[in-house]
């Protein structure tokens, strides 16, 4: 190797030029473009996504369990929410939090309007309860959907863990977190903006069907 080449390849890397060197900037959607990504064609009007802090984010897909317990919630909240200008329940519907973040809950418990957000998707101010039904996805709903929630001012959020069958109610939204966190396994629940909403957890969690025992062998002839 020449003189040159070596002046120009250090082994010990320079930090001056590595601080001086460019660094990748993120690319943060908006709603109105994520929209407009749907309305061009760039996503399939079937495909499962959800806009998350300016980040086009899959969602994964929707297995018997987990669509189940969104059936069953959905069918409670309803039945519990009857009376006429309370409130109504929302599934797997967009909640505009602000304008980076378009999520998609499982449910959505809304303050009541007439028009039925048709002129609007709602917002975080609409927002009495959101859920997530997370198989799959509880880490992901955890570390990144409460926080996501907490900043925006989302009274309650609901985290129903199937694989750990449990309810893990997130209150008490201040400076960008839940301050009041609680796991349910047994009893009942209701949300306190609507304690008529009563979820009883043994209905949400049955007990897996016992197996049978075999029937015992028949006797052996001699």
């Amino acid at each position: 190797m020449n003189r040159v080449a070596e002046l120009h390849r250090p082994e010990t890397p320079d930090p001056t030029l590595a601080d001086a060197a460019p660094r990748p900037t993120r690319r943060r959607w908006t709603v109105a473009e994520y929209h407009r990504m749907g309305a061009v064609g760039l996503l399939r009007a079937d495909e499962r996504v959800e806009l998350i802090e300016g980040d086009v984010v899959a969602m994964a897909p929707i297995g018997p369990e987990h669509a189940g317990k969104v059936n069953y919630l959905n069918w409670v909240l309803h039945q519990r929410l009857n009376r006429f200008g309370t409130a109504m329940v929302s599934a797997q519907n967009p909640v505009v939090l602000d304008a980076h973040s378009e999520p998609e809950p499982d449910l959505a418990v809304l303050r009541w309007r007439d028009d039925f957000y048709q002129q609007r998707h709602p917002g975080p101010a609409d927002v009495l309860l959101m859920i997530e039904v997370s198989d799959t996805t509880a880490r992901a709903d955890r570390r990144i959907k409460a926080p996501l929630y907490a900043r925006h001012g989302i009274p309650e959020y609901w985290l129903v863990d199937l694989p750990g069958r449990r309810l893990e109610v997130y209150r008490e939204p201040r400076a960008g977190r839940y301050r009041q966190i609680a796991e349910h396994r047994t009893g009942s629940v209701a949300p306190l903006a609507l304690p008529e909403a009563v979820i009883d957890l043994a209905a949400l969690f049955p007990a897996p069907p016992s197996t049978p025992e075999p029937p015992p062998a028949p006797a052996s002839r001699t």
